[in-house]
């Protein structure tokens, strides 16, 4: 089902650009794939040919024009927690499978549409985006393109799906827990977290998780992430955590960075454990930079406990705000369980997951004192079959909490020959240093 032959983002548009094909050629190519691949993998869930079609042929006109569009005739899938005209927005849930098309675009897929970029489908999402499986009760369950009997992670599952089988080049994302690195590994793709606010949200209504998620994308290649970040970070005055446009575009800035002077190595974080191969995989490319110059310190415990007593609690009241007063029996167990542990909590109860933030913040920045960058495995053990019930996901949530840069990319197979992600995080707002060495690293 992976198809490493699919054309990149950059490939495609440089195509339209040049005459070689168009957008409207592109388009329908995307939508045949889409019909021939996506029965078996779920990671669709809704799609209008016509719409797409409309699209890409004003995409060819502006072409035509002298417009330049970097990202012209991009066929582009849209998670299914944000808006994007024609489409529901169900967020996974049966409380939403009836609402009304949305009429206008959000922020991301505003900016994406500019720089040319055509929505061809929304992809699959647990509920409320809530879990690392993506398996919802109304569109199902995504299925893992290297093992079609295993998750593909979330909660952008049908994202990293849609990118990694070929169906499309570019798909939008967002990261709450890891819900952009998770899929990502599992799938074989490079995937970023952005630093908060730094791809904006905004809009009429509130950030559905303000303190934790970001917005983000899913492409095929580091080169495609950085120069469609390039599109799409900025400010934005409807978004009150919206960060200032780079001094200079991302693809300047990753560039002409050079390789970090000391990174710090956490095999386990000091808490979780790894699958052998995976720690061989991801040990072998830390020796790589080693034998490259860069200074290596291992470090065994980072954090003094598991982040989930702050982020569980967080989780919980958004969802629950979310859900307001609609009909709890048709969510999930898992999602109403959630919403019964948010309706025990009080304004204490938040302000000291907020607080474990900014402990937590703490430690981190005492590795950064000495080191450029952390890495860590992103996922410590093979995507689980489905119906299996593990931990698999306890390295990526923290670096939600304290508003981190972060990034994955394959660095191998495991034992059972699924993609391994090696994990890479930094400082406040170095998003280039970690594009930079994730760029060195999977060029």
């Amino acid at each position: 089902m992976i198809n490493e032959a699919a054309p990149s983002a950059l490939d495609t548009a440089a195509a339209v650009r040049t005459g070689r094909t168009s957008a409207r050629e592109t388009a329908e190519a995307a939508l045949t794939r889409i019909a021939r691949l996506d029965p078996e993998l779920n990671a669709i869930v809704a799609s209008d040919a016509d719409r797409a079609v409309a699209q890409a042929v004003e995409v060819d006109r502006r072409v035509a024009a002298g417009e330049h569009l970097p990202l012209a005739g991009v066929p582009l899938a849209v998670k299914d927690t944000e808006d994007t005209v024609g489409y529901r927005t169900i967020h996974g849930s049966r409380l939403f499978a009836d609402t009304a098309h949305a009429t206008s675009d959000s922020v991301l897929v505003t900016r994406l549409r500019a720089a040319g970029c055509v929505v061809v489908g929304k992809s699959n999402t647990p509920e409320f985006a809530t879990s690392a499986d993506t398996s919802n009760l109304v569109f199902g369950s995504t299925r893992n393109p290297y093992d079609v009997d295993r998750v593909a992670g979330g909660s952008s599952g049908g994202a990293a799906v849609a990118v990694a089988s070929g169906m499309v080049p570019l798909a939008t994302a967002s990261d709450g827990g890891g819900s952009i690195r998770i899929p990502a590994s599992a799938c074989g793709l490079p995937g970023f977290k952005p630093s908060l606010g730094r791809v904006p949200d905004g809009g009429p209504h509130p950030v559905d998780w303000p303190l934790v998620t970001t917005r983000g994308v899913i492409t095929r290649t580091v080169a495609d992430l950085v120069a469609t970040l390039d599109v799409v970070v900025g400010p934005e005055r409807t978004d009150l955590r919206s960060l200032p446009a780079p001094c200079e575009p991302f693809s300047v800035g990753v560039g002409r960075t050079p390789l970090p002077r000391r990174i710090a190595w956490s095999p386990q974080l000091g808490y979780a454990w790894t699958e052998p191969s995976i720690l061989a995989a991801c040990g072998a490319a830390v020796e790589r930079l080693a034998a490259e110059g860069v200074e290596v310190v291992e470090i065994d415990r980072v954090f003094t406990s598991e982040p989930y007593d702050a982020w569980g609690p967080l989780i919980a009241a958004y969802v629950q705000r979310s859900v307001g007063e609609l009909d709890r029996s048709l969510l999930s167990d898992e999602v109403r369980e959630g919403i019964e542990d948010a309706d025990r909590l009080s304004a204490r109860d938040l302000l000291a997951a907020e607080d474990t933030c900014h402990r937590l913040n703490l430690e981190l920045v005492r590795v950064f004192e000495t080191c450029d960058l952390l890495l860590t495995p992103t996922l410590h053990r093979d995507p689980p079959q489905f119906g299996e019930a593990v931990s698999w996901i306890r390295a990526t949530g923290v670096f939600n909490l304290t508003r981190s840069p972060a990034g994955t990319v394959p660095v191998g197979l495991s034992d059972e020959c699924l993609p391994i992600g090696l994990q890479i995080v930094g400082p406040q707002h170095d998003d280039v240093g970690v594009l930079a060495l994730m760029q060195h690293l999977h060029p």
